[in-house]
């Protein structure tokens, strides 16, 4: 998920962090001190930037594969994936949205002078969902620099697995809501131009894939 008042452009912007636009969101869960990057050894892998995918792909549409085991892999990409959020910059990212479909999802919703507070959700499902709904103006980094207002559940209820592969379970209001539901839907094939009006989806689909078009000519 990318913030709505900086065009999010994976790989070109150079932005140390974003700034939120919803101030005053409740924010729930822990925080975590800032990771930073350690010289490569045979025991520690770097960290990578990863090419974010754009609207059309075809893969943003996959059902990303459940995690069946919480290894070293996984935990290489959970890092490149911080990495390559950071960069974009954005706020929230999916697996699948650097070509990996597996159900992963990483948010970090500090400010920018706070402590990162990074956070992972692996094979994250919503078991609940409120009846009340908030209105949010999102956006994507899959789907740069365009933004709408989407309707959602204001509060959920997420169960998931941690890095540690352990069962949790949060329930999320505000920001954190939505993010989650924004991201989770990823796994599911699902984009947030889905939740808007049929004409405005069909008119920012065909822009984009106008675009790709006219980057394969050149």
């Amino acid at each position: 998920m990318s913030h709505p008042l900086i065009p999010a452009q994976a790989g070109i912007q150079g932005v140390e962090h974003w700034v939120p636009a919803f101030a005053g969101d409740e924010r729930t869960g822990q925080s975590s001190a800032r990771i930073d990057r350690f010289r490569a050894t045979p025991y520690i892998a770097p960290m990578a930037l990863r090419d974010i995918i754009i609207l059309p792909d075809k893969r943003l549409r996959l059902v990303s594969a459940p995690v069946k085991a919480v290894d070293a892999d996984l935990k290489k990409l959970v890092e490149d994936m911080f990495e390559t959020m950071y960069d974009a910059p954005g706020i929230g990212l999916a697996a699948i949205q650097v070509g990996v479909a597996r159900r992963v999802v990483t948010l970090d919703l500090s400010k920018k002078d706070e402590d990162k507070e990074r956070r992972v959700f692996i094979n994250p499902e919503v078991v609940w969902s409120s009846d009340d709904i908030r209105v949010h103006e999102e956006g994507c980094l899959s789907i740069p620099e365009f933004y709408e207002e989407v309707e959602r559940p204001a509060q959920v209820r997420v169960t998931y697995l941690d890095l540690a592969g352990k069962e949790q379970e949060i329930e999320a209001s505000g920001l954190l809501a939505t993010c989650l539901q924004h991201e989770i839907d990823h796994t599911n094939g699902v984009l947030f131009i889905d939740h808007i009006s049929k004409l405005k989806r069909d008119r920012i689909t065909k822009k984009f894939s106008k675009a790709a078009k006219r980057a394969v000519e050149d």
